[in-house]
């Protein structure tokens, strides 16, 4: 006979409403724990890789992101790698703005994942936390078009003053130019 290990649900009485809410998983680290317990919004995620280190992502609403930021530093990740952003062309939000830090103390890296919306591209300048995030930033606005609010020097810096448009969105016409090749068939 084989047993049945699947939980029982409790029967409801007629008109009792089922509670919806779910309980928030706290992250497993100490110094991300610390992190979640002031900020609610925050959701955590963490990837152990089968080779290298663990990877934890922190997910942050925009509104909070300066807080975070500063609270993510003072926890002890006193350097800023990078920050890249991804175009989900067909998803709400639609781009994602992501931030790498590295914490040498603790040896640990922490991802912040921004949502951005198309239709309102912007998200609070980091350039006053960490002072390496400016030239990422103008590189983000340029290429992807997404505005860092607060920035110092919010100016092209791949592409030339003069260029229409942000190249890295994926609604972005690919564009061609002719090519004549050496040495190729000519017509008379």
């Amino acid at each position: 006979m084989v047993e049945d290990t699947t939980p029982q649900e409790e029967p409801q009485e007629p008109g009792e409403a089922a509670e919806d809410t779910v309980a928030r998983v706290l992250p497993d680290d100490p110094i991300l724990a610390g992190l979640a317990e002031p900020f609610p919004s925050v959701v955590f995620t963490s990837f152990n890789p089968l080779a290298g280190s663990r990877q934890d992502t922190a997910t942050v609403p925009r509104e909070d992101l300066i807080a975070f930021v500063e609270a993510v530093k003072d926890a002890g990740f006193e350097t800023f790698i990078d920050i890249c952003s991804v175009d989900h062309l067909n998803r709400d939000p639609r781009f994602d703005v992501v931030i790498n830090l590295l914490s040498m103390k603790h040896t640990q890296r922490l991802l912040i994942k921004v949502g951005v919306p198309g239709d309102d591209p912007t998200v609070p300048s980091i350039t006053q936390i960490y002072a390496g995030a400016n030239f990422y930033e103008r590189e983000v606005w340029d290429l992807m078009g997404i505005e860092f609010e607060g920035h110092p020097d919010l100016t092209r810096i791949v592409l030339p003053d003069e260029w229409v448009g942000h190249p890295l969105r994926k609604d972005y016409s690919v564009g061609s130019v002719p090519v004549q090749f050496k040495g190729s068939h000519k017509l008379s």
